[in-house]
């Protein structure tokens, strides 16, 4: 898989991180650059672990569903970018942030929130089993874009209202549906 394709599937994944760490920024003026790199630290790393479980149980799979591995991969990134986008007009992340988890800071919080976010990403590391690719350089991709991204968010979180939260979700999963499409024709069409 060319390495502009993991780029644009760790941008997808990492949409959920970055609304969810807008919310934190923004609702927790005593946020500091320090608490940003922790907070971009938990999610940057779950997002790359998250992959690379998935990509371990659909080798473990894999003789079971080789003849259609293309439909699983579309179908699971349809999913996931489908939930995404319909997520995105509802900015659930942020009213969850604000009203269910209390000091974004707190260790308990990051880790349940990373996971919450990176359960997409095990899908994504099953499609990359079942499509044959290494796993290895994906992870490492995934888990740096969704650093440097959930970053940005926290420090625009802090200039920025919470609206543009639900946005980069949406755009998130139009990003993966985008992907899913293409894997679908490459398989159909191209092969």
């Amino acid at each position: 898989m060319p390495i502009s394709q993991i780029i644009l599937i760790g941008i997808g994944l990492s949409m959920d991180a970055f609304a969810v760490s807008i919310c934190m920024a923004a609702s927790n003026s005593a946020l500091r650059l320090k608490n940003m790199l922790v907070i971009a630290g938990f999610f940057g790393g779950f997002q790359a672990l998250m992959p690379y479980i998935g990509w371990q149980a659909s080798i473990f799979a894999s003789s079971y569903i080789e003849k259609t591995d293309h439909w699983i991969a579309a179908v699971l990134l349809y999913y996931i970018g489908g939930k995404m986008f319909s997520e995105g007009f509802k900015c659930k992340a942020c009213e969850i942030e604000k009203k269910s988890y209390g000091d974004p800071t707190n260790v308990y919080v990051l880790f349940m929130l990373s996971i919450a976010t990176s359960i997409d990403a095990l899908a994504v590391g099953i499609s990359l089993g079942c499509l044959k690719c290494g796993i290895a350089l994906p992870a490492v991709i995934i888990g740096c874009v969704t650093f440097l991204i959930t970053l940005a968010g926290a420090v625009l979180g802090k200039k920025i209202s919470t609206f543009v939260g639900g946005k980069a979700e949406m755009i998130g999963g139009i990003i993966l549906i985008g992907i899913g499409t293409k894997i679908l024709i490459d398989h159909l069409f191209l092969q």
